[in-house]
């Protein structure tokens, strides 16, 4: 193909389903769509599209033009994001993802390292997905559970995540302390809502805790937490984060099976790039005066 800009063209046509919106992404004008629309189709002699009132749908040849473009377009957006790492000092973005449930002790860290590197814009990105590091989408994961085993990423091992079981003073007023095992029943707690969820913690729990006790159900461990201070009932948090609330009471002391392993996870594309080597030995350093 010579002409990529019509092939760029005929992929967002694709992707949005419309002349105008495909314009818009572009940046061009809709006469301009149109025309690479008509001039790609001739060259190939193949319809792309067939045209109604409400837009453009691809033929399959289309949908086939749509899926080579669409690994062309990530090819290019992982490129990106390589590039964007790279360069000898600590500028520019530096993307870090983690869990929501550990922004209290990474947002003080990630702004002590940017005031060490005024030049620096940081993206703190949260969430239980997985961004691929692969396709640039961050310089540095700090992920929990099992060691990650995504190809290309380089995994190291950073911190213990110990947990206990907690419950708010408000709770243990109205309900008493349970006094092992046996008094779990006679109370309420506080549990994951996904069943197939891996946490040590959780499989620990429907363990030993009836499921009708489980009566307050989450998605994620930040909520957890949050029903556990609302007076929810009895649940798991780490350790660090129960320190930082006076109105908690300890149920069960940390187990070591309930524990969990912390990795720091970079690309190796990434990995020995100043900025991400900086941040790294930052991090490291600072983590030694956390009590997880």
């Amino acid at each position: 193909m010579d002409n990529w800009d019509e092939v760029r063209t005929a992929y967002q046509v694709a992707r949005m389903g419309t002349v105008s919106g495909a314009a818009e992404v572009l940046g061009v004008h809709h006469a301009t769509v149109i025309r690479h629309i008509d001039a790609i189709e001739a060259r190939l002699a193949v319809k792309l599209f067939q045209r109604h009132a409400r837009g453009y749908t691809p033929t399959e040849a289309g949908k086939d033009l749509l899926r080579v473009a669409q690994a062309t377009d990530d090819q290019f957006s992982q490129l990106v994001g390589r590039l964007k790492g790279q360069g000898d000092d600590v500028s520019g973005e530096l993307v870090v993802t983690s869990l929501a449930s550990f922004a209290p002790l990474l947002v003080s860290a990630l702004a002590d390292f940017q005031r060490e590197h005024p030049g620096l814009i940081v993206r703190y990105l949260t969430g239980d997905r997985l961004f691929r590091l692969e396709y640039g989408e961050a310089h540095v994961a700090i992920r929990a559970g099992a060691a990650p085993d995504q190809p290309d990423n380089v995994v190291q091992p950073f911190l213990e995540h110990n947990v206990g079981l907690y419950a708010s003073a408000d709770y243990i007023a109205r309900h008493g302390q349970p006094n092992g095992f046996e008094e779990f029943s006679k109370h309420f707690f506080i549990g994951n809502d996904d069943e197939n969820s891996r946490a040590p913690f959780t499989r620990w729990l429907r363990a030993h805790v009836p499921a009708e006790a489980i009566t307050f159900r989450c998605s994620n461990g930040f909520t957890m937490q949050e029903a556990v201070l609302a007076g929810a009932g009895i649940g798991f948090m780490s350790k660090w984060e129960a320190e930082r609330h006076a109105n908690l009471v300890e149920v069960m002391a940390p187990q070591p099976d309930w524990a969990g392993t912390l990795w720091l996870v970079t690309h190796v594309d990434l990995h020995r790039t100043t900025k991400v080597q900086t941040f790294l030995k930052f991090i490291k350093e600072r983590s030694k005066g956390w009590s997880l």
